[in-house]
């Protein structure tokens, strides 16, 4: 049975750490923002196992015009519980929340691997690609929500 719901940070990181920052030291899974009440953490589980997680942040890209804007960040699913839908799930979850809210445009920065399941998912990439240290090449890629 699969449950989406709201998690604390700190929740976040026992997917967050063998996904995002394997080999790292677990103080890597703490995201600049993480701790504001404008953050937003939503797990994933299956039969009350965590396995994937999303955090959306109140954060204003300069790209776009709209003051209306959530990152997304930390997007992570198992690895053994990846291919099977549950981050498809977890992004439709962050639309709908950021909906809530009266979202304009939802962007991230995506690991070079991952733009082909959001472009599937309808996002865009804007702008060059850039890399962040130690992680490797990234796009910024954004939806813009009705």
């Amino acid at each position: 049975m699969i449950i989406l719901k709201e998690i604390t940070a700190l929740e976040t990181y026992s997917v967050r750490h063998p996904v995002l920052r394997e080999g790292k030291p677990m103080e890597s899974c703490h995201f600049e923002g993480d701790l504001l009440q404008s953050t937003i953490h939503i797990g994933l589980y299956n039969n009350a196992a965590l396995i994937g997680v999303i955090s959306l942040f109140k954060t204003k890209h300069p790209e776009f015009k709209s003051d209306n804007q959530f990152q997304i960040r930390g997007m992570a699913v198992l690895k053994h519980h990846q291919k099977r839908g549950y981050g498809h799930q977890l992004l439709i979850e962050a639309e709908v929340i950021a909906k809530k809210y009266n979202c304009k445009v939802l962007w991230f920065n995506a690991r070079e691997k991952a733009v082909g399941f959001y472009e599937k998912m309808n996002y865009k990439i804007i702008g060059e690609p850039f890399e962040i240290e130690d992680i490797g090449t990234h796009f910024v890629m954004y939806k813009k929500l009705n």
